[in-house]
């Protein structure tokens, strides 16, 4: 095994979980945003309801969600998060350009629906690349031992 490979792993794994919380937030603060618009600037967390600051993050969300999805599906080729995340990123993209003028309830079912999306393909991916890394290992330890054991 690749000794640089336990540190891009551990990398990855970081990526996805940042990814996870930031989709997961971007859900919450969606699902909220309605509620609370008129609140945010009393509480000086007006930069919350504006759309630049939305769009920012949800670009963010979508690149990192690509990146460390397309590089878990590379390592363990299960297809679940890229399937749970192209929903997501197209619910996410279609909720913060078309539905941002049309209508502020609709936005925010499908950037919540899309974040939700996005945060359930991280968690996949974590939860796939590890039981491919542990199966992955455990062949190695076991195809070490039946070779060893052939001598």
């Amino acid at each position: 095994m690749n000794p640089e490979q336990p540190k891009k792993t551990r990398w990855w794994h970081v990526a996805d979980r940042v990814g996870a919380t930031a989709s997961f937030l971007c859900a919450i603060h969606c699902a909220l945003l309605p509620f609370v618009l008129a609140l945010l600037p009393f509480v000086g967390l007006g930069f919350l309801a504006d759309h630049g600051f939305e769009r920012g993050f949800v670009l963010f969300a979508c690149a990192l969600a690509l990146f460390a999805l397309i590089r878990g599906y590379r390592r363990h080729q299960g297809p679940l998060p890229l399937l749970l995340a192209a929903p997501g990123l197209a619910l996410l993209l279609l909720g913060v350009t078309y539905a941002e003028g049309y209508s502020i309830i609709l936005h925010s079912v499908l950037v919540t629906c899309g974040g939700l999306l996005v945060a359930s393909a991280h968690f996949v991916n974590l939860r796939t690349d590890r039981r491919f890394g542990h199966t992955h290992v455990h062949s190695h330890v076991h195809g070490a031992q039946d070779a060893q054991g052939a001598h």
